[in-house]
């Protein structure tokens, strides 16, 4: 069977086109175009697939697809909307004899189409706009972003990573894509393109560097997604002053982005060893269990990142059995164990805490206060800067206002 890859990528290529339109993303002209126009196999020249197997060690096997290993998948591939891992620990694979891994935690990849557009929709691009780019990945995003604005805009596009950018560059450049291009870390912006109309980041913070809010122009908007060490996630769409202050509001939806690399969170140490410091404080049942976290619904990716927001610096962790749950603050050695209670024979948890701060207290806090609100989504909520001082807040319920730094 014979096997065209400009043929078929067109094909495919249009079929990716009805998908994002049949989603509601292409009512404009000009990023249907672009999305017509990019290719996005040249982007990724190989990518990472579960198996779906697991080693003696329980760690997922990841298999490696190129062109060379299985062309018909790996084309089709790049033109579904879906999420493709292209590195694992910040160290880039060797797509002309790539090998299968093992575990891992994925540090690059190329974001789902659909979520690139929502992005680039959201941060409403212009004819004229010189926009800053905060990880450039595969470049793929940024080939896209330079079709939309033509030759009436400018991009800069900077990636930590030396290695990742080195193959977005031949990637972009090859394809007649003109673009600033800097390996640089995103969290200090980049300073001698600035000013920026547009700050798009492609990584998740956990606060707003001051760095983008001194490159922005008055009127700019920045976009962002802020995280934290408990895996919460919410996006923001800030607008930029005259003042130095910037506002704006959360956007709906559950999007989360790999963090930026250098707000990682800390390795966290033996759960038992954090155990063991709660261990002899007095219990008392928990008004939530810790399955609130997990649940799978949009509610309950709101509800972790209000957790986040209540116990900043707190980190989960699960022992090895599964039925014990810690909350944990490396920065101030609190820690808050959830176990199971057996006498009543259903789903209570018992709650014991040591250390400074009372993680779980602040958790059901904000969560009670959420609950009586009637849990507004993340729209309802505001994002301020001030001075340095960064709050999330809703502006009709004044329980719920939260400090990040």
């Amino acid at each position: 069977m014979s096997f065209d890859v400009s043929a078929d990528a067109a094909s495919l290529r249009r079929e990716l086109v009805r998908e994002l339109a049949a989603q509601g993303l292409l009512a404009d002209a000009r990023w249907r175009h672009a999305v017509e126009r990019v290719p996005r196999h040249r982007f990724v020249p190989g990518f990472y697939a579960d198996t779906g197997r697991r080693d003696e060690h329980g760690l997922t096997v990841w298999e490696p697809i190129t062109e060379y290993t299985d062309p018909g998948r790996w084309l089709a591939a790049a033109y579904t909307d879906t999420t493709l891992i292209t590195q694992f620990d910040g160290t880039e694979p060797d797509w002309d004899h790539p090998a299968p891994r093992t575990g891992g935690a994925p540090t690059s990849s190329s974001t789902l189409p659909s979520l690139v557009l929502r992005m680039w929709l959201d941060a409403d691009l212009h004819e004229g706009h010189h926009v800053l780019e905060i990880g450039t990945g595969t470049g793929y995003s940024t080939a896209l972003a330079c079709e939309r604005l033509g030759e009436h805009g400018e991009i800069t596009s900077i990636e930590v990573d030396d290695h990742r950018l080195r193959q977005a560059a031949d990637a972009l450049y090859g394809s007649g894509y003109a673009v600033r291009l800097a390996v640089a870390d995103g969290l200090h912006g980049y300073w001698p393109h600035a000013p920026y109309d547009r700050i798009v980041a492609a990584c998740s913070v956990r606060t707003v560097p001051a760095a983008w809010l001194a490159q922005a122009r008055p009127g700019a908007k920045i976009l962002a997604t802020l995280s934290g060490w408990l895996y919460g996630y919410a996006r923001v769409l800030l607008t930029t002053r005259e003042d130095g202050t910037a506002e704006g509001p959360l956007l709906p939806g559950t999007i989360s982005f790999m963090a930026a690399r250098a707000q990682e969170r800390p390795a966290p140490g033996n759960p038992t060893d954090w155990d063991a410091l709660t261990r002899d404080t007095p219990g008392h049942p928990a008004r939530y269990g810790p399955g609130r976290l997990d649940e799978a619904s949009d509610e309950a990716f709101f509800a972790r990142f209000l957790a986040q927001l209540a116990a900043p610096n707190a980190q989960q962790l699960t022992d090895p059995e599964g039925d014990t749950v810690h909350l944990i603050n490396v920065t101030t050695g609190s820690a808050a164990t959830l176990t199971p209670d057996g006498t009543s024979g259903g789903e209570d948890w018992c709650v014991r805490q040591a250390g400074p701060l009372r993680l779980w207290d602040a958790v059901e806090a904000a969560w009670d206060t959420w609950d009586r609100a009637g849990r507004p989504g993340p729209e309802t909520f505001r994002m301020h800067i001030d001075n340095g001082r960064q709050t999330i807040a809703h502006p009709g319920v004044p329980g719920l206002t939260f400090t990040l730094a």
